[in-house]
């Protein structure tokens, strides 16, 4: 059956009008639990599983190439390095054990797993970078890796089938620890009233004050950055590596570039980043079809569930044994399962004002790790199963 928009102009106006929903629905909370990345590809499902859009077009194919590397790099130009002194040392191992376990499961698992998955080598990475990033780093890492889109689109849908209660959970945790006995009596380490009540008053997600220079900055940082390290990688780099090898140095280079004063000085990069990474992500949701995914997922699915069970359990012992404060623990996992300025409002949910800041950096952190490590776990995996 033919889909009923197919022109270029009309599907970019559904693309847009999609992410600009998305984004209104953020007001309400049941949307805002699910956040606007799950919101935009659920939409996307629906509009190509009932004909409204096509599954695959040539507009999807120009918005991957285009809006995925810019989007990273300009996400990246949020990085400022001097924030790194307001971490602690138990911040930092907090974040080091959730990475790390994160790593160990996914190669331990992969090896069983990643022959049983069509590009499933290339699975353990994206699902390496979700983990450690969200899913702009999944997105990321699979076009880094040359990733088809049909197993992007399955790997997006089997993160968020296992991902979104635990999201849920995480958001809740803290009024759930804090109101258990038993809980605190296993993890007495934690911060006082008085202590987490001490920092900024002001809302976290107040509005902000653009200029159209800062947008018209960005967007040109971005694209300079991006054909800078393409043109180098095609020219360095041998054909089965480019693509990797230029998500590592468009990373390295943006977080570079994101040191320079007047960079600092430029606002809404996150905003912009996340702007442009929807209108790519909307396509992921078009090419999710249904009958199809419901048959051939069920292994990438159960590698996603034993993998985040995993990996949780891990960070979890480490953390208990280097006796973290169980805060550190939660706002490092949404920071790595979600983002930074989520992991930044669970603590603002949680009235723990002095760890806003760190909740945000944490997870600004975790995401620039995490394309590294992405890109060498599913290497990793590969060599150890001869893929």
């Amino acid at each position: 059956m033919e889909a009923l928009i197919t022109r270029t102009d009309g599907l970019m106006f559904v693309i847009l009008l999609m992410v600009a929903f998305s984004l209104w629905l953020q007001r309400y909370k049941v949307f805002k639990s699910l956040g606007p990345v799950l919101t935009v590809v659920v939409f996307g499902i629906i509009l190509s599983n009932t004909h409204i859009v096509p599954i695959s077009h040539d507009v999807y194919s120009m918005l991957s190439t285009y809006c995925v590397p810019l989007s990273i790099s300009i996400c990246m130009l949020s990085m400022n390095l001097t924030e790194l002194k307001k971490l602690t040392k138990e911040p930092v191992l907090a974040l080091i054990s959730a990475i790390s376990s994160v790593c160990l499961i996914a190669i331990v698992l992969g090896i069983f797993f990643a022959p049983r998955i069509v590009e499933g080598w290339k699975c353990a990475g994206m699902f390496v970078g979700t983990y450690t990033g969200g899913t702009p780093n999944l997105t990321a890492i699979a076009t880094g890796l040359d990733c088809s889109r049909e197993t992007l689109a399955a790997a997006n849908a089997a993160d968020y089938v296992v991902s979104t209660p635990l999201m849920v959970f995480l958001f809740a945790a803290p009024m759930l620890m804090k109101a258990s006995k038993k809980w605190n009596k296993f993890w007495p380490y934690q911060f006082s009233k008085d202590e987490l009540e001490e920092g900024d008053k002001e809302p976290l997600m107040s509005d902000k004050k653009w200029s159209i220079r800062d947008i018209a900055w960005l967007l040109t940082i971005g694209f300079g950055i991006t054909f800078v390290t393409t043109a180098f990688s095609q020219a360095v780099f041998p054909e089965s590596f480019w693509k990797a090898g230029r998500l590592l140095l468009l990373t390295t280079v943006s977080i570079c570039v994101a040191q320079l004063k007047p960079v600092q000085k430029l606002r809404g990069n996150l905003d912009l980043g996340l702007f442009i990474s929807l209108t790519f992500l909307s396509t992921i949701g078009f090419a999710v079809d249904l009958q199809q995914f419901i048959g051939s997922a069920f292994m990438m699915t159960m590698y996603v569930l034993c993998m985040l069970v995993g990996c949780i359990l891990l960070h979890l012992v480490i953390c208990r044994l280097l006796k973290i404060k169980y805060e550190y623990v939660v706002l490092s996992m949404v920071g790595c399962i979600v983002d930074g300025p989520t992991s930044s409002l669970t603590a603002a949910g949680a009235n723990w004002k002095s760890l806003i800041n760190v909740g945000l950096i944490m997870g600004v952190l975790a995401g620039a790790a995490g394309n590294y490590v992405g890109i060498f776990v599913a290497y990793t995996v590969r060599t150890i199963c001869g893929l």
